[in-house]
């Protein structure tokens, strides 16, 4: 289990976190999420320590999380650490990255496990290949995979698939987050992107201020979001007589008493996006058709 207990962190004199106060228990998934400058990065080097907190403490099980002030050798062997610079070795292979904390003890263990990681962050046919060689985002794959090579207990990923293609991050996300069920390693994600939170995550915390100012599961924040920004993360809301009502939650009918009229429709595939306007307020819907500018619409709130 983490236990993080009123944790607060300030560079300089400038707070960044404030009284931060979570648990996670074996297994379990956390996302972070929160605008850029909210602390998620921050947050997880003290998870790691690689800074050492203003107050409070961080525990995995009965082992106390320090920073670097107490720490020749930053991090521990229970956890590991992805963050956006990766730290590989260019001018070896795909496969020795992955392997470079493995025991040569075990040869046969060792290419069992660097296989196993291989297909699961999809980088088989670059076995060979020399890292310097490959792309920034099969580089976050090599990133990850050697983060795993050693089973942590816990492993902590700072967005994690950035650099990623979107065609090659669908099938990649379910592999590693699946990876990591099967193997009751725990995760926390710092995120801007809600696919990797909705499907795989447990919990979620959201930053603002310096502070959490939610911590429920994914499904409930997405169901009843407390404000603006937390409706902000999960796609298009409007705030109608002072409730948060997302843009697929407003259909279009044949009469109402809600009547708008049309402003512009963006083409987003499945639908289209519709800018209207609402007794002088811009609302947004979803819609299959698209829909000419001052079209009058009526409107119902699902």
């Amino acid at each position: 289990m983490l236990q993080v207990k009123n944790i607060s962190f300030k560079y300089l004199k400038k707070p960044v976190l404030q009284d931060i106060d979570f648990v996670l228990n074996a297994g379990e998934h956390l996302s972070i999420i929160g605008e850029s400058g909210s602390g998620k990065s921050t947050l997880l080097k003290l998870l790691y320590g690689e800074l050492d907190a203003n107050q409070g403490s961080i525990f995995w099980k009965d082992n106390e999380i320090l920073g670097p002030k107490h720490n020749l050798v930053v991090g521990y062997d229970f956890m590991k650490y992805v963050s956006q610079e990766f730290d590989l070795m260019p001018y070896t292979t795909v496969a020795e990255n992955i392997g470079k904390h493995l025991s040569n003890f075990y040869p046969e263990e060792k290419q069992a496990r660097i296989k196993e990681l291989l297909e699961v962050v999809e980088l088989t046919p670059f076995t060979d290949t020399k890292v310097k060689l490959l792309s920034g985002g099969q580089k976050q794959r090599v990133a990850l995979a050697r983060a795993l090579a050693n089973a942590p207990e816990i492993i902590l990923l700072d967005e994690p698939f950035s650099h990623i293609d979107n065609y090659k991050k669908q099938s990649l996300r379910r592999r590693l987050f699946h990876f990591l069920k099967e193997n009751n390693i725990a995760c926390i994600v710092a995120s801007h992107d809600k696919e990797d939170v909705l499907p795989y995550s447990d919990k979620m915390i959201v930053l603002n201020e310096h502070k959490i100012v939610a911590n429920n599961s994914p499904k409930h924040l997405y169901k009843y979001p407390e404000s603006p920004l937390i409706a902000s993360f999960f796609g298009e809301f409007n705030v109608i007589d002072g409730k948060i009502i997302y843009a697929h939650q407003i259909e279009v009918v044949g009469n109402s008493n809600l009547k708008a009229t049309v402003k512009t429709s963006y083409f987003k595939g499945p639908f289209y996006l519709i800018e209207a306007d609402l007794n002088g307020q811009t609302i947004l819907l979803e819609h299959k058709d698209y829909l000419d500018k001052n079209t009058e619409i009526y409107l119902i709130i699902k």
